[in-house]
């Protein structure tokens, strides 16, 4: 026993000192012999206070608990938001983003009233093929009732290697009795370019959600079936993108700008600094580009955005984005789990560290505080002479928010009459398709369908007057109609609705003649400089 508690501390001692001294398995990092021995007693200070608390608190300590859950954790915290330990679950949903698949049924599922239910299956997986829909409550997972299970513990057990089966149980608006589906599991890929269309003719639609290892694979074969030789406009919707690998980021970059161009600069205390460049360029394809950020696009999106912003390639359009300018290495630990520690700061074209201060707020103000306005005083300049500032995340060159939703769609949204998200759908359109299951694709929200949504309205005894219907007559229809879409169609179908009618998305669309003019303006101003040296 005494032996094992050596080896335990040992252990413990190495995992800290690694950690303080740049990372488990990372580069070598030169100490001088003061600092290694400040680490030394702190070490010993922390073995100290462990075993005074292992000794003599209330309730037997868990080591594994208090050291995984809870100091290195705490450690990592106190450095920056984005130094994390990552537990064996966290881990491998890290591993899977990365690759860009798993195994499993293939849909998105999420909490509702303290059940899990179906948000939406993604086009084409096994449960789209075997019939689920958005807004079926999941009842039973094999031999499993969820009763009591969060949804990341039901979404585990939908989980399982490709071509094994489980068999789900789900209720139904519209059904007296559960029904039972057997579903083969499947490798199922998560798309990071999950959503393209042709907004017009010669004008394309690509969403990226995530930068994962197939991202720049994936762009490029979709800007072949948009068309890309014979495009004049690409709206990329980068809002919501949390970022992901730097290097195909890199290399989405790449396909917008010329050859030699840099994309972006990377250094850190241990790391020489390095340089990327467009290594192919976009072969002289000059098509109108405009990039939609929010305040969720970060890292990865911030490198792309960024680099487009500093060679006047594009317009950037929508809200100053999160301002996230770290970079973290991933080390994978033992027992399956792994820590993400930063090891180096990324800089845009013109120089621009773009991180947040994180300083002088809380965690929680950090990631989820209203103000994302850019008040640095860090002022730098894009290739044609425009000023861009640095320290507090992308600000676009357009700023143009989503609208705010009035009193009476919180009203529909609070009670998930209306669902404000992009994959789900909200209680009437469930009931809607319950009472109604035959609908076609020229379906429209008219007043037929109106007269159904006042009754439910009634039914759900949420006060409203007439003038409430027709000055959401728009919003409403869009909503229904794209909520009726993605149930009876899918999921892309539902999107496409949705997307066509995006304020943001229309504004884009408006402002691709000056994100031509901007280009064209920046090459004028570009060569005349030149030309007088």
């Amino acid at each position: 026993m005494q032996g094992s508690k050596r080896g335990f501390w040992a252990a413990l001692a190495v995992i800290l000192l690694s950690a303080i001294l740049g990372g488990i398995y990372g580069p070598r990092v030169e100490a001088t012999t003061s600092r290694g021995n400040d680490v030394e007693d702190a070490v010993r200070n922390f073995t100290k206070i462990f075993a005074i608390v292992e000794q003599n608190y209330a309730d037997p300590v868990d080591p594994d608990r208090a050291i995984y859950r809870g100091a290195i954790p705490g450690m990592l915290r106190t450095l920056d938001p984005h130094s994390n330990f990552l537990d064996t679950r966290a881990f491998t949903l890290l591993r899977e983003d990365q690759r860009g698949h798993y195994y499993g049924v293939g849909m998105q599922v999420g909490p509702r009233d303290g059940r899990t239910i179906v948000h939406a299956p993604f086009p084409g997986s096994p449960a789209y093929k075997v019939g689920l829909r958005p807004g079926d409550v999941i009842i039973r997972v094999d031999e499993t009732p969820t009763d009591g299970l969060t949804t990341s513990e039901v979404a585990d057990l939908l989980k399982g290697p490709k071509g094994t089966v489980v068999r789900v149980w789900v209720s139904r608006e519209g059904f007296d009795e559960p029904l039972r589906f057997v579903i083969t599991r499947d490798e199922i890929p998560r798309l990071s370019v999950d959503f393209y269309f042709h907004l017009q003719p010669r004008v394309g639609y690509v969403r990226v959600a995530h930068f994962n290892e197939n991202t720049h694979e994936e762009m490029a074969e979709t800007l072949e079936k948009l068309g890309v030789d014979t495009l004049e406009g690409l709206v990329l919707d980068l809002r919501g993108n949390p970022g992901g690998l730097l290097n195909e980021s890199v290399a989405v970059a790449d396909m917008f700008l010329e050859k030699n161009q840099l994309i972006v600069t990377h250094r850190g205390r241990t790391q020489r600094e390095r340089r990327y460049h467009a290594t192919r360029g976009n072969g002289g394809r000059n098509f109108s580009l405009v990039i939609l950020i929010d305040r969720y696009t970060a890292s990865a999106a911030e490198i792309v955005s960024g680099a487009i912003q500093d060679h006047d390639r594009g317009l950037i359009v929508g809200e100053t984005s999160f301002g996230k300018g770290l970079v973290q290495t991933v080390y994978p630990l033992s027992q399956g789990t792994g820590m993400a520690l930063t090891t180096s700061r990324y800089y845009t074209p013109s120089g621009r560290l773009i991180q947040r201060d994180f300083t002088a707020v809380s965690l929680y103000n950090y990631y989820y505080g209203n103000d994302r306005e850019n008040n640095s005083h860090d002022v730098f300049a894009t290739d044609s002479g425009r000023t861009v500032y640095g320290g507090g995340g992308i600000t676009p060159d357009v700023e143009f928010s989503q609208p705010r939703y009035n009193p009476f769609q919180e009203a529909l949204i609070r009670k998930l009459i209306i669902y404000p998200f992009e994959v789900g759908i909200g209680d009437f359109a469930k009931r809607y398709l319950a009472q109604y299951p035959e609908v076609s694709r020229d379906f429209e929200v008219d007043d037929a369908v109106l007269n159904e949504f006042r009754l439910y309205l009634s039914e759900r005894n949420l006060q409203f007057a007439e003038t409430d219907i027709q000055d959401n007559l728009d919003w409403l229809k869009l909503h229904i109609k794209k909520e009726v879409f993605t149930s009876a169609f899918g999921l892309d179908d539902g999107r496409k609705v949705a997307i066509q009618a995006d304020p943001q998305v229309q504004r884009a669309l408006e402002l691709l003649p000056l994100a031509k003019q901007l280009t064209e303006d920046a090459e004028r101003t570009i060569a005349e400089r030149r030309g007088k040296r």
